[in-house]
This record gives C-alpha cells, sequence and structure tokens, in this order.
C-alpha cells in the first residue's frame, strides 16, 4: 500500500485549517460568532499561523464591534422609548391644563355654564368651542351660560369669539347667554363699537340662571300649548 508523501500530509492539514477558518467567517456573516468558543486554536507555530491569528484579531475586534453597535441601538431604543413615555406625559399634562383651565359645569338640569378666566386668543377660544359643543350634543343641553366675571380685558376679538360660540351653540337648539360683563368691559366694548345686540348679555351667573328658567319655563308652556292645541 503506497505511503502518503509529506507534501500530500501538509497538504491535508492545511486544507483542515482554511475549512477552520472557513467557519469562523461563515459564523460571523451569519453573527454566530462567539470569541469565546469560535476562535481557530493555534496549534503549529508556522507561517500559515500567523494568517490564523490575523483571522482571529479580525474576529474578536469585528465581534466587539458589533456588540457595541448592539449597545447604542439598545441605548438609542431606550431613550427613543423614555422620549415617547415623557411626549406621552406631556400630552396628558395638557389635555389635563386644557380640561381645568375650560371646566364645563352642569349648574342645573338642561343648564350648562363655562366659566372663563383669563386671556382669550384664537386657539382657546376654538378649544371653548369645541368642547361646550361636545357637551351640549351628548347632554343635549337646552341652555348654555358663558360666564366672563373672571375676564380683566375684552377686546374686539375676545368679543368676536363670544358671538362665535354663541351662535355655533345656537345651531345646536341651545339657548346661550354671556354673563359677567363688568361696567368697565360694557363701556369698553361700547368704544370699541362692538355690536352684541343679538347676544343676550347679563351683569351675573345669577341673573343668567334665572334667564335660563325663564326660557325653559317658556318652553315647556309652548310645548303644552302645542299639545293641547292638537
Amino acid at each position: 500500500m503506497t505511503q502518503p508523501s509529506a507534501d500530500s500530509q501538509t497538504l491535508t492539514v492545511d486544507t483542515d485549517r482554511i475549512e477552520r477558518i472557513r467557519d469562523v467567517l461563515a459564523m460571523i456573516s451569519l453573527g454566530e460568532f462567539d470569541p469565546a468558543q469560535h476562535l481557530i486554536p493555534i496549534s503549529r507555530d508556522d507561517a500559515f499561523s500567523s494568517f490564523e491569528e490575523t483571522i482571529n484579531l479580525f474576529a474578536r475586534q469585528l465581534h466587539a464591534s458589533v456588540q457595541a453597535n448592539e449597545q447604542s441601538i439598545q441605548k438609542l431604543d431606550a431613550a427613543r422609548r423614555e422620549l415617547e413615555e415623557k411626549l406621552g406625559t406631556i400630552e396628558q399634562q395638557r389635555l389635563a391644563i386644557r380640561d381645568l383651565s375650560t371646566p364645563i359645569i352642569e349648574l342645573w338640569e338642561d343648564i350648562l355654564t363655562l366659566p372663563i378666566v383669563g386671556v382669550m386668543d384664537t386657539q382657546r377660544s376654538v378649544d371653548m368651542t369645541e368642547r361646550l359643543l361636545h357637551r351640549i350634543s351628548q347632554g343635549k343641553a337646552r341652555c348654555a351660560i358663558i360666564d366672563i366675571t373672571g375676564m380683566e380685558v375684552v377686546d374686539t376679538a375676545t368679543a368676536n369669539h363670544f358671538i362665535k360660540m354663541v351662535n355655533a351653540a345656537r345651531l345646536l337648539g341651545t339657548y346661550c347667554v354671556v354673563t359677567g360683563i363688568s361696567p368697565f368691559v360694557a363701556q369698553t366694548l361700547t368704544q370699541i363699537g362692538v355690536d352684541l345686540r343679538d347676544v343676550k348679555t347679563l351683569g351675573s351667573l345669577r341673573d343668567g340662571l334665572k334667564e335660563c328658567f325663564l326660557y325653559l319655563r317658556g318652553q315647556s308652556t309652548h310645548r303644552a300649548f302645542e299639545a293641547t292645541g292638537r
């Protein structure tokens, strides 16, 4: 039987070592490389072993780089989740502040009141109108009182906001009055020429409540009369 030559033995060994290098590179490409298990064992000290050591060094550095990238991605994901939670908290706080700044109170059966305190701007007016109309449509309130006792300054823009709010409530069939107009506010509105003739205005919330009672009583009488007439 013919014995393999020394050259063929060396070739066989070198082929095995190349196979190990190929396996390591394959694990790296699949993301399955673990330096604790898959480094190439250096069993011989020859010219090829320096190449094996280079592959091991490359594999360790690449693995470390991948690990660092994964940690960075995890940190970014954690930061993103934290930011989303903070934004959610801010949005909840904004809605809570909006609700507190625009409370709509069921003052009596079929009567809602919207007390306004502070400065009235376009965005706040839109929010108030939306919430008021939503409550009216939910509870089928027949009267709404917009009370501005807590407002010290009422200009043309603010007065226009109230007029639009009253008109929107009327479109839903709700009788709407504005209360809390102080002598100073009344004088200011007169000086700037704001026309509130189409809006029922009263001095106090109590007067507004009385007005709503009269309106509801009149509505009940009217319905009873219609029923009798039939």
